[in-house]
């Protein structure tokens, strides 16, 4: 893909939503850069323009002149457009729509009750313990469903992706959390009794295209402590 234009992610990478995104784009190999913003600037223009939601990220591709935004959204045109050799999807029944019910579990589940888990323990301004409390049983069992899931597929594929014999974007989305969660998100939780699911997400994060992201977010959480 040496002849595409790169295409340009608007949004920082370290917050869950512009770093998953970024982790498709690695994968696929596909020429991106990263346009960086401050938090409050996703709130004014010119990035309003491109999200009227107000929230990061957003994805601009000069190949196909269309600007896109949701995180969710911005990953199956990536896939739709640049996954023709399906590396990190499928185009076979059932899998295809199975790898689908997980993103919808990634960008319905994980994505919001983690995220509202780190907003009450560390940024809204009142301490709010029965919605800490919330969150927190949450990431508990987001975790078993995947962790449940995972052993199953163990057993009787003898793989831990969710779906099939092979990684997909449905795997991928779930990583910048599930990273997050021990160094920023719920740092006082244990999820070690969940094998399973460790065991997927350590492996992962050592994939290459996956690691130097991971680095970058994981070094500026705990820098910002």
């Amino acid at each position: 893909m040496s002849d595409l234009k790169p295409l340009i992610l608007h949004g920082l990478i370290g917050p869950p939503n512009p770093t998953k995104v970024a982790l498709v784009l690695s994968e696929l190999d596909l020429p991106y850069e990263v346009r960086n913003y401050e938090h409050h600037e996703a709130k004014q223009e010119p990035f309003l323009s491109l999200n009227p939601n107000g929230r990061f990220p957003a994805l601009e591709d000069p190949n196909t002149d269309i600007v896109l935004w949701e995180s969710g959204a911005i990953i199956d045109y990536l896939i739709d457009t640049y996954d023709k050799a399906h590396k990190l999807s499928y185009a076979t029944f059932p899998e295809k729509h199975l790898a689908r019910c997980w993103e919808h579990f990634q960008m319905s589940g994980q994505g919001p009750y983690f995220g509202q888990k780190a907003w009450f323990s560390r940024l809204h301004p009142e301490k709010v313990p029965s919605a800490v409390d919330r969150y927190a049983a949450e990431i508990r069992r987001v975790t078993s469903v995947l962790d449940g899931h995972l052993k199953r597929q163990k057993e009787e594929q003898g793989n831990y992706c969710l779906v099939g014999d092979r990684v997909t974007y449905a795997d991928i989305m779930f990583v910048p959390w599930s990273v997050l969660v021990p160094i920023f998100a719920a740092p006082e939780m244990d999820l070690s009794e969940f094998e399973h699911y460790g065991a997927w997400l350590a492996s992962l994060v050592e994939r290459p295209a996956i690691k130097n992201i991971v680095d970058q977010v994981t070094n500026t959480y705990k820098v910002a402590g």
